[in-house]
């Protein structure tokens, strides 16, 4: 923590101010929301689309598809688009750097209105392969958002509003998903008129960023510690906040840019080299391993309780769940009043990966990196997030063919393998700034950050300088 002179006024605590609440609204609606719309929007009208699909087919060739050719193209449909998120999750750290936060989520709009376009064209073009397409460039619009929006709204918050902030990335994508669920109803758009209405809908919370996010500031610390724009940094807090002196927060801002030329622009191969970030690295690694491989796809919560205990709680629940649905389905045949004991544990498992692992991931990556190496650890972030999304996908249906009830066991021991190295490796990081969360960082990986004043060196004592015109790759 940062030393205090005797007789300084504490710092003033952060509010939701219009400005920031409004740009959240904008930057969250037209990334999260569509992400979490385009996971949901093609499972229920399934029937609807294959038969597009077969329809258009007997028109080009006479008859009708193979079973095993629908197959396939539904599953290219499928699982093209997290493999479009890992394209998206490549390329989002140099655009981050490049462009900025806000201008990489104005930028990203493309790869989602041009794909509701050409979705809701696909009837009248009668050509599938138009929706195939587009769901890889909502994937990579997915990939880029996944990691940009997170990264733009914790550089954007207060310290202490940090974790609500974050958790709207997670709220948002819930919602998406909810209202993709409930507009693919048969009775509603999920039929054979309104289908291309209903893939079309994509490109409304991208025309609404597109619109109104312009109008909200750049990150400040984007456009202080990588522009060298004070001046616009200020003017920037001085509306996100409220008030006029915000002195505290730029020399906060100025100390992690003193840290930050110690620390150099780093690429991503520097980054698995580089020791000083080492445990940060291998703790968002697993943060995003666990979050999905533990067998998924409360906002004030976070900032009263804490990153670190809502992420215990969260895996102890969810392992929990998963041992006792194990052993509710093995017995349910001869007891079958456990059949409703298999449906509280799928409840209870929903409910502890609500809690945290779901949601609080997405804050804390931000915070355990400083500005020279978050928009490399994103890409590796989202390199994970998207690969171990497209394993589960792809690799649990087999295992469960083979073994049964008993996967669950798997997703169990994945649960308690995350919270034993939570509870070992990741500090509380409430209330604390980046600087200091990346001190506490410091002493596990052995290196010091240097203090404000102090000279930067590159003896082994502080962090060994890098070039600095690195980029992210």
């Amino acid at each position: 923590m940062e030393k205090k002179e005797p007789g300084t006024p504490p710092p003033r605590e952060g509010r939701l101010q219009p400005t920031l609440v409004l740009a959240t609204l904008s930057a969250a609606f037209g990334s999260a929301f569509e992400y979490g719309y385009n996971i949901a929007v093609v499972n229920t009208p399934h029937k609807v689309l294959k038969s597009f699909y077969n329809e258009t087919f007997f028109e080009r060739h006479g008859t009708f598809m193979d079973e095993k050719v629908m197959l396939l193209l539904w599953s290219c449909t499928v699982s093209v688009f997290p493999l479009g998120g890992l394209v998206g999750s490549l390329v989002v750290g140099l655009l981050v750097d490049r462009c900025g936060r806000k201008g990489t989520l104005l930028i990203n709009n493309v790869f989602a209105i041009i794909p509701a376009i050409l979705m809701g064209v696909s009837k009248v073009a009668k050509a599938f392969e138009l929706i195939i397409f587009s769901r890889v460039m909502l994937g990579v619009c997915a990939g880029i958002s996944y990691s940009a929006l997170p990264m733009y709204l914790g550089e954007l918050a207060p310290k202490n509003l940090r974790g609500t902030l974050g958790t709207m990335t997670e709220v948002f994508v819930i919602m998406g998903v909810f209202l993709a669920q409930i507009f693919s109803l048969q009775a509603i758009l999920g039929n054979p008129t309104g289908w291309p209405v209903l893939l079309a809908i994509t490109g409304v919370p991208a025309l609404f960023q597109l619109l109104s996010l312009p109008f909200f500031p750049e990150s400040p610390r984007y456009t202080l510690i990588q522009k060298r724009d004070e001046e616009t940094a200020q003017q920037a807090l001085r509306r996100l906040r409220g008030w006029a002196d915000v002195e505290d927060e730029m020399e906060e801002m100025r100390v992690e840019d003193q840290a930050e030329q110690a620390e150099g622009r780093l690429s991503v191969l520097n980054l698995f080299t580089f020791r000083p970030v080492r445990w940060q690295l291998i703790s968002i690694i697993v943060l995003m391993a666990g979050q999905q491989l533990s067998g998924i796809n409360a906002a004030s919560t976070v900032e009263r309780l804490g990153r670190r205990r809502l992420l215990l709680v969260g895996y102890g629940i969810c392992g929990s769940a998963c041992l006792v649905l194990t052993l509710a389905l093995l017995f349910q045949s001869a007891v079958a009043e456990l059949s409703y004991l298999s449906v509280i544990c799928v409840f209870a498992y929903i409910a502890g990966h609500s809690i945290g692992p779901s949601p609080v991931p997405s804050v804390v990556r931000t915070e355990i990196f400083l500005q020279s190496s978050r928009p490399a650890a994103f890409l590796v972030d989202g390199a994970v997030h998207w690969l171990t999304n497209f394993i589960v996908g792809f690799v649990f249906p087999s295992i469960q063919e083979v073994i049964g009830a008993y996967s669950f066991i798997i997703f169990a021991g994945i649960c308690l393998l995350t919270a034993v190295y939570i509870y070992e490796v990741i500090p509380e990081t409430k209330g604390r700034t980046f600087v200091e969360i990346n001190r506490i960082f410091a002493k596990r990986n052995k290196v010091e950050i240097p203090e404000k004043g102090e000279e930067v060196t590159d003896a082994g004592r502080h962090l060994p300088s890098l070039p600095a015109k690195e980029t992210s790759f």
